[in-house]
């Protein structure tokens, strides 16, 4: 019986353990996985044959305790002791249950009695279920090997490490979000945007898409001047976002909404405002209508409206 027990075991781990090898690659493990997991195995076995090695080692001194002990009570003649030392010996495990499930019997709990009184209420010794105690033991296992893993390898992470990367991984959700409620950008709710990053790209933009009619310096070609104080369809930033997205066909300024997003129109939009007054060289005459920025001036008694001459 005992024999067919240790093969079932010397069967049993080799198969979960293939058994598991097999799910992880169903899921795409990867060889570093493999490896990792082959020497976590590996640990386990041996842990669990030293354990074998121990538990046999207790045996047989406990045989030869009794052994001892037998020769000795018929040496002395205590054949009292004798009889209870033939008796067939417990296994470890029926011993470790039967100390679990060491409870009282009813008729004699009056005997396990404490002295306690709690308002008529008075409290059993007895002995703990075996499922709390089992559970109590198991989450004190599970917290050292837990601290070990996390805080003392090379392999797990502190929850100071941990709490880094998901604040990285909010990072990155908040900024594709933002990404998004960029792209929701139109001509009703777009921005003059005055940070260095989006200025450059919609440097990039002009320079790839719009320089060709308007020049590098925004000074005019085939397109009008981006440099002075007159615009053809409006100088403010929406209405410049407006000629970017849909164009002026009649006079071969082509839609971009078809070839860029909402949030690449705004930064090249928000761009072409930064040339006004750069005055380069080689400027096309004026064209169009003085275009006047209404900026808002507040002062001690009331909030007042001036023009400023950014016009185009």
């Amino acid at each position: 019986m005992k024999n067919k027990k240790i093969a079932y075991i010397l069967i049993a781990v080799p198969v979960l353990m293939l058994s598991a090898v097999t799910w992880v690659s169903a899921q795409g493990g990867s060889l570093y996985f493999y490896d990792k997991f082959l020497a976590y195995g590996m640990i386990v076995i041996g842990g669990l044959a030293i354990l074998g090695a121990f538990y046999a080692l207790i045996r047989l001194l406990n045989i030869m305790v009794r052994i001892q002990q037998i020769r000795i009570y018929e040496e002395e003649g205590l054949t009292e002791f004798l009889e209870e030392a033939k008796k067939p010996q417990k296994s470890m495990w029926k011993k470790l249950y039967k100390r679990w499930t060491n409870v009282v019997p009813i008729e004699k709990e009056k005997d396990i009695l404490m002295d306690h009184n709690y308002d008529g209420i008075r409290e059993l010794d007895n002995s703990l279920p075996p499922w709390w105690v089992a559970m109590f033991y198991i989450t004190i296992a599970f917290g050292v090997v837990y601290i070990g893993y996390h805080h003392f390898s090379s392999y797990g992470k502190s929850s100071a490490e941990r709490y880094e990367l998901e604040m990285e991984k909010a990072e990155e959700a908040v900024q594709a979000f933002l990404s998004k409620q960029a792209n929701l950008v139109d001509e009703s709710n777009v921005k003059m945007l005055t940070d260095e990053a989006s200025l450059e790209a919609g440097k990039l933009i002009f320079d790839a898409q719009c320089a060709v009619c308007h020049g590098f310096n925004g000074e005019g070609g085939i397109g009008p001047n981006m440099t002075d104080d007159y615009w053809l369809h409006g100088g403010s930033i929406k209405d410049i976002f407006i000629t970017v997205k849909y164009g002026v066909p009649a006079k071969g300024m082509v839609s971009w909404k078809a070839l860029l997003s909402a949030s690449d129109m705004a930064k090249v939009s928000s761009y072409i405002k930064t040339l006004v007054g750069t005055d380069p060289p080689n400027q096309k005459e004026a064209q169009g209508e003085l275009y006047q920025e209404q900026v808002e001036v507040e002062t001690q008694d009331s909030t007042a409206t001036q023009a400023v001459g950014m016009a185009q």
